[in-house]
């Protein structure tokens, strides 16, 4: 009895391997229970935080996106320096410049929105119309305090064209936010609109956004300074929905996005919810609010998961745990069953069994790195200076510009780099007033300044500085224009209006020789007729052997210098008898060389400058040897201590491109004699009257006044032109202009003859 007791008893050694089998794997399955529990959870947090990731990761990208956009406007501002009269063509191709569509896509459009002046309505009207567009006007129409108007807006094309000459002031919420901007100086967006751009089957929520534009030169420091200085916006219009599309890969999907303007989520101020949303039972297991700035004005963004998203759990991680844990439970339960029977056995499969629960995961959420965002595309170098000087951006047009990468120029002090070194230590105290108050007289509006390439060249910039808040001080972005191309425009246009004022002193001069020379040929032609009258009587009466013989040589003497001043009368009206032959000039002065020589006197120096290849001109040669004898006569008169005479001759071609430079002489091909002197020179108004007859400088007995007339009158009834160039001091250069003769042998029977002494 006791015995069979004992054997039937549980307790019984026979059973105690599978009660502790049972236990070990009972033990196993709450371990795995627990293991995979926390799998569980983990995999949920990991959904939660991904959640979290990408909610964030949208309302980054949305406030990232309304800051490029913000600064995009405020480089258009900075293009219009000042102005809003910007041509079509400039403002189209400025825009086709950013490239914002393939840049930052879901911008509408960027237009500019011009205050129109009181009184200035029917002229602006009329101006616009006549740049092409016939049909312009004003909308809506009506007199209002403030009148607007959309002048500029691109693409200028499809839906925009309603936009355009839209007056967007006289709508209470775009009003609000221009005024806003307008008293800001910043960027400013409007509420809740409907864009003008669309009709009633493709409206959508929308928005605009505003950047002033100040009169250049005039400062906008104080309220009240920048309603005086605003002469209109830089906006841009957006959709909400082509905004989003526009984000497009930047958020990801399986998510619920819903954005309210203000600080609330109601109904009234939906701006956008994202099409696809869940079902309208679907209780959200994530949500995620936050808000975010929009140039100035609050937006509410509201994410919540799908169905779909709260599918995408991990579950796999707790299966396997729980089908490891299990298998795991049998082989533990296996293993106690085989120690308890067989202990040694046991002990040894124990020994080299190594079992591993869990794996653990690990996943490191790193964020993305904040993309600088500069204008690489914009027309002028963009340059952000920190408020202790040192250069934080640089701009591919900056590196073009200045000669300097980037990776070179960043970091270092914007003094040393690009300032020359006299004007440093005024730009050092501009900076540093700058950088605490964020205001400085030298950099109010575009200025004008010189910079210094990598090379150490100094070129002239025009700079516009906008202070950049930050904890440290007020750092600055600036937008730098070359202007060596207006430089060298400014300057060549300064020297045509110089050559035409000479121009046109010439023609008057010429004109008024002319004038006089016509009232003097007259006059000398009268009184030539008379003297051949006188003379003739006077030669009868000589035949009479009486004692009025040296009474009528005395009056036969007078006759003769009246017939030569007639004929020099007559040569300065361009009506004296004139024996034109083929002339090579340079034979002409050598053959007149002694008698030049005596003329000037000992204390003159005579040089002369003969080219070779000299072309001949038809002239009549006694004529020019005349010409040339009064004008080395004159340069002798005009240096009293001695001095030294240079007589050049070259060949000269005027082509019509050198007009300007060669004022009222036509294009052809000449010969130039060029007399020059060191004597006194002749001031301005002396150079004036210097072709008048019977005008001169010299004391009374010493001259006729007629020797530059004569000159002037015998060079022009030959065809050519006269110049006088003189300074005062610095002697006195006339150059006479002979056109080339199509003969390329003189005529040896019109050679001229050698005056003897």
């Amino acid at each position: 009895m006791p015995t069979s007791s004992r054997r039937a008893s549980p307790r019984s050694p026979a059973h105690l391997p599978l009660l502790l089998a049972a236990l070990a794997f009972l033990a196993a399955l709450i371990v795995t229970y627990m293991v995979a529990g926390n799998a569980q959870r983990t995999a949920a947090g990991e959904l939660a935080g991904n959640f979290n990731f990408r909610a964030r990761e949208l309302a980054t990208s949305i406030d990232r996106r309304m800051d490029v956009y913000e600064e995009v406007l405020l480089a258009t501002s900075g293009f219009l320096r000042g102005s809003v009269d910007v041509g079509r063509a400039e403002f189209a191709d400025y825009y086709a410049l950013l490239r914002l569509n393939d840049h930052f896509p879901g911008i509408e459009a960027m237009g500019i929105a011009a205050i129109i002046p009181p009184g200035r309505l029917d002229a602006h009207v009329a101006a616009m119309r006549a740049e092409g567009f016939r049909d312009y006007a004003i909308k809506p129409p009506g007199t209002r305090p403030v009148i607007t108007s959309v002048t500029r807006i691109e693409p200028f094309s499809g839906r925009n064209l309603r936009a355009f000459g839209y007056d967007m002031f006289s709508e209470p919420a775009r009003r609000d936010a221009m005024e806003a901007a307008r008293d800001s100086g910043h960027a400013t967006a409007t509420g809740k609109v409907v864009l003008v751009q669309d009709d009633k089957r493709g409206e959508q929520s929308g928005f605009l956004m505003y950047v002033p534009v100040y009169r250049a030169g005039q400062a906008h420091d104080t309220i009240a300074a920048r309603r005086a200085a605003i002469v209109g916006w830089v906006y841009a219009p957006f959709r909400m929905n082509d905004l989003m599309r526009g984000l497009g890969g930047e958020y990801p999907g399986g998510l619920q996005v819903e954005i309210y303007d203000g600080m609330a989520p109601t109904a009234d101020a939906l701006l956008y919810r994202a099409p696809g949303n869940a079902p309208a039972r679907h209780r959200p297991r994530l949500s995620y609010q936050t808000t975010v700035d929009s140039a100035g004005r609050a937006w509410t963004v509201v994410v919540h998961s799908t169905p779909g998203f709260e599918a995408s759990i991990d579950r796999r991680a707790t299966v396997a745990i729980a089908l490891t844990g299990i298998g795991l439970g049998v082989l533990l339960a296996l293993v106690v069953w085989l120690l308890a029977s067989e202990r040694r056995r046991a002990l040894q499969l124990a020994q080299g069994m190594t079992v591993e629960l869990r794996a653990s995961r690990d996943r490191i959420d790193a964020e993305r790195e904040r993309v600088r965002l500069i204008l690489q595309t914009a027309y002028e170098a963009f340059i952000a200076i920190a408020p202790d000087g040192r250069i934080t951006d640089w701009n591919l047009r900056a590196c073009q510009l200045f000669g300097w990468r980037e990776n070179e120029a960043v970091g270092r002090n914007v003094l040393d780099l690009l300032i020359p070194a006299p004007e440093r230590g005024a730009w050092r105290d501009c900076l540093d007033r700058f950088a605490h108050s964020g205001d400085c007289p030298r950099m109010t509006g575009p200025t004008e300044a010189t910079a210094l390439t990598r090379e150490g060249q100094e070129i002239p910039v025009e700079i516009a500085i906008t202070a950049l808040p930050t904890p440290q001080g007020y750092g600055v972005t600036a937008f730098v224009r070359d202007i060596r191309p207006r430089k060298e425009t400014a300057e060549r246009e300064h020297q045509r209006q110089q050559r035409l004022e000479e121009a046109r002193a010439a023609l008057l001069r010429s004109q008024k020789l002319e004038a006089v020379g016509k009232l003097t040929g007259g006059v000398a032609h009268d009184f030539n007729n008379i003297l051949h009258i006188i003379s003739a009587n006077v030669q009868l009466m000589l035949r009479a052997e009486d004692n009025s013989r040296k009474r009528l040589l005395n009056i036969l003497d007078a006759v003769e210098r009246g017939k030569k001043l007639t004929a020099q009368l007559l040569a300065f009206a361009r009506r004296q008898p004139l024996h034109p032959s083929v002339v090579n000039l340079a034979q002409l002065i050598e053959r007149m060389d002694s008698l030049l020589h005596r003329a000037a006197g000992d204390s003159v120096a005579i040089r002369m400058d003969i080219a070779p290849d000299l072309w001949n001109v038809l002239v009549d040669p006694n004529q020019l040897e005349n010409v040339l004898l009064n004008l080395v006569i004159n340069a002798r008169d005009a240096m009293e201590g001695g001095g030294s005479v240079t007589i050049a001759l070259a060949n000269t071609t005027i082509a019509p491109a050198d007009q300007l430079a060669y004022s009222g002489i036509r294009p052809g091909e000449f010969v130039t004699i060029a007399v020059s002197d060191t004597g006194t020179g002749m001031p301005p108004d002396v150079m004036e009257r210097a072709f008048e007859p019977f005008f001169t400088t010299k004391p009374e007995g010493k001259g006729t006044g007629l020797g530059l007339s004569m000159a002037h009158g015998f060079v022009k009834q030959s065809g050519g032109h006269i110049r006088l160039a003189s300074r005062p001091g610095e002697g006195t250069t006339v150059t006479i202009y002979l056109p080339r003769a199509l003969q390329d042998t003189p005529d040896p029977a019109f050679l001229p003859v050698p005056h003897r002494p």
